[in-house]
């Protein structure tokens, strides 16, 4: 079952320096990246770089539309005003199939401002505790996941656990 989580980090280079950890890992056969994207936000710009793994919709990656609607959706429509307000309705009830609904979109962009970046990272076969342990000391936030509600919370409790 493949899962999407989205991770957010203090600084604009913690998303790809997390995204290199779990490329290393894929090749330990400890976790299956479907695909991700990181959002950086460089400290006095105006909005973030977003920047997809695979730009080529590869067998089982996510296609360019997909991030790009979401992304757009998250960081730059509301800049756009009220005149797209009935397409955006439109779209936040199709992303809501996936999880991806107006609290998710709301917690996003409250928490990736100028300053920080966010790893979105669809997932699969995820050898929990060894990943775990790989990226203890990574400085980051889990702000999302589709994770059921106890792999979530044994991920959050192992790493409030190894900040301590």
């Amino acid at each position: 079952m493949a899962s999407l989580t989205v991770f957010k980090f203090p600084t604009a280079g913690g998303a790809d320096a997390m995204l290199s950890t779990l490329e290393s890992m894929q090749k330990q056969q400890l976790i299956t990246i479907i695909d991700a994207a990181t959002v950086v936000w460089p400290e006095g710009k105006n909005k973030p770089k977003t920047r997809q793994l695979y730009n080529l919709a590869g067998a089982g990656a996510l296609n360019g539309t997909f991030w790009g609607m979401l992304f757009g959706l998250l960081f730059f429509a509301p800049f756009l005003g009220a005149a797209i307000g009935a397409g955006i309705g439109a779209l936040t009830g199709s992303f809501a199939d996936i999880g991806i609904d107006d609290r998710f979109i709301k917690e996003v962009q409250a928490k990736v401002t100028p300053g920080t970046s966010a790893l979105f990272l669809m997932s699969a076969g995820v050898v929990l505790d060894r990943v775990s342990e790989a990226l203890k000391g990574q400085n980051f936030e889990l702000i999302a996941s589709n994770l059921t509600a106890e792999q979530e919370a044994k991920l959050n409790e192992y790493f409030s656990e190894s900040e301590s």
